[in-house]
């Protein structure tokens, strides 16, 4: 079985990824799978240099992270050419690999952890899809104490994202992170006997 896990910014997905991993879940985690599309000799780094310059690669041939998400904000028009190049094989090895642990680990939950799963609109195939859910009064207190943002800045981020609330609608299981660590836990607890994992 798997699932696809999202959320929004400040709900505490990494708490519920991190404790589904420590109960036996394999993890997929989509920002890892990103970095990894970026490392020196991948293909998809070679096409980001191709489009946008040899000067965004650092000396030893890594890419300058910081000079090319300077160059997106300052340029957004920029943002979907990079993600034409970087979204497709990012989702193909999710892919792939989901079906890869399903195979090997027949009696394991497959977690593909995607901040932007339902940003993507369709184009991922899961079982079923979890959301971590807070209220936008919570998301914001969470984002101001954790990054030391101003209120507007906090708003800024979170605006950026599918409204939380649709999300919630859209999912196949919620678990509500707005109470307890504990609280979070009883709820996932619950998930994990009702599919019947070990």
């Amino acid at each position: 079985m798997n699932i696809g896990l999202t959320g929004g910014i400040a709900t505490g997905k990494s708490s519920v990824s991190a404790w589904l991993s420590a109960r036996g879940a394999k993890l997929i985690d989509a920002d890892l799978i990103a970095r990894e599309v970026m490392m020196p000799h991948h293909p998809v780094l070679a096409q980001v240099v191709q489009r946008f310059g040899a000067d965004m690669l650092q000396a030893d041939g890594t890419l300058d992270r910081k000079k090319l998400g300077e160059h997106i904000f300052t340029h957004p028009e920029e943002r979907k050419s990079l993600e034409d190049i970087t979204h497709p094989a990012i989702r193909e090895l999710i892919q792939t690999r989901t079906v890869e642990l399903e195979q090997q680990y027949p009696d394991t939950l497959v977690v593909a952890d995607i901040p932007l799963l339902l940003e993507a609109k369709g184009v991922y195939t899961f079982d079923q899809i979890m959301v971590v859910y807070v209220p936008q009064s919570v998301q914001l207190q969470r984002l101001i104490s954790r990054d030391g943002l101003t209120e507007e800045q906090a708003w800024k981020r979170i605006n950026a994202q599918m409204d939380i609330e649709h999300k919630k609608k859209v999912a196949d299981i919620v678990i509500d992170n707005s109470g307890t660590l504990e609280d979070t836990y009883t709820q996932l607890e619950q998930f994990w006997q009702s599919k019947g994992l070990s």
